[in-house]
């Protein structure tokens, strides 16, 4: 397996770190600290420049809070915009095509070029086959809290060797126990964790029909009996990173009852959105419903979209806004 150096520089290039404050400030302008960097741009990254160059980076004090995210009440770790916010962007502007390369085909969340649309794309060809009669569908109990540093610490040295970027990202990982929710590289870092899941299912095991979006797995084959033994096998890869199966783990016929994944239960005639998507969809405010568009778009449903906004809650107002948004989306 190749092992990258020599990126450091890289990282901590003053093109790479004003690059990477023009993709974290995205849809962000309104945020103070943003509004602060961009008033004086040249000084506040030639600052990071100086403290990643000189390793005097230390990790900013997180910000914890709950929040509820698609029914579920999630606990959220917020850094500082500056400088940590920016630096993430400027790691993951230079390790992320290379991180990329290491990931298969079929996992989804948070890589570029991917997303739901493809997994809903993906999974509806797999429950056509003939070859995907029963599915086993499984996810990590506590997945991002309790992935170890040390475990993390591992994970990034499989393609990384250069002292630098490992120092960076060293600190990054030591700055709390387990996966924090929230920071902008923890959601690759989840992927590469589980990769060596993918890898084992799909080369060892000859898994065609093996899809994953973070830690929610699915996989599809004729053999009931074998997807069990296949269970047994992941669960043995995961105990090694210091992680379990959820014990909800199911392994059923896919022509009686569907299969629910990425917000979508697909059977052999139809895809159609979660039923409790569609009815939280009508109790969001503003931001919360426009998050919902993604599934929508994905199934041409753009009569439920319609359907939705105009019998939401929201103001006029916000209601022409959110029809603004879904004919940009359309373009």
């Amino acid at each position: 397996m190749k092992r990258y150096g020599n990126l450091y520089e890289s990282i901590y290039d003053i093109n790479n770190i004003k690059l990477a404050h023009k993709n974290a400030r995205k849809d962000k302008t309104h945020y103070d600290e943003v509004k602060m960097v961009d008033a004086d741009e040249d000084n506040y990254c030639d600052n990071i420049h100086h403290m990643l160059k000189n390793k005097t980076f230390v990790n900013g004090e997180y910000d914890v809070f709950e929040k509820k995210d698609k029914g579920k009440l999630r606990v959220i770790y917020k850094l500082p915009y500056y400088p940590d916010r920016i630096i993430h962007h400027a790691i993951m502007q230079i390790l992320e095509p290379i991180w990329k390369k290491s990931l298969i085909d079929d996992t989804f969340q948070s890589i570029k070029g991917r997303g739901i649309h493809k997994a809903k794309e993906r999974v509806q060809k797999a429950v056509n086959s003939r070859d995907s009669q029963y599915c086993l569908k499984l996810d990590v109990q506590k997945f991002y809290p309790s992935i170890g540093n040390d475990v993390l610490k591992q994970v990034v040295r499989k393609k990384i060797k250069c002292k630098g970027t490992l120092w960076l990202l060293d600190v990054i990982i030591e700055s709390i126990e387990g996966l924090p929710i929230g920071n902008y590289i923890s959601q690759y870092l989840g992927n590469l964790t589980l990769s060596s899941i993918d890898h084992l299912v799909k080369e060892k095991y000859k898994i065609k029909y093996y899809y994953r979006y973070c830690d929610d797995i699915v996989v599809m084959y004729s053999d009931k009996d074998y997807l069990h033994f296949v269970l047994s096998e992941i669960g043995k890869e995961l105990g090694k990173l210091g992680l379990n199966v959820k014990k909800d783990y199911q392994v059923f016929p896919i022509g009686s009852r569907g299969l629910d994944f990425v917000g979508f239960v697909f059977d052999c005639k139809s895809t159609r959105v979660r039923k409790s998507i569609k009815t939280n969809m009508f109790t969001s405010n503003k931001v919360g419903l426009s998050s919902y568009y993604g599934w929508i778009k994905a199934i041409g449903a753009t009569g439920l979209w319609y359907d939705v906004v105009s019998r939401s809650s929201l103001t006029n107002n916000e209601k022409c806004i959110l029809y603004k948004y879904t004919s940009r989306r359309k373009k």
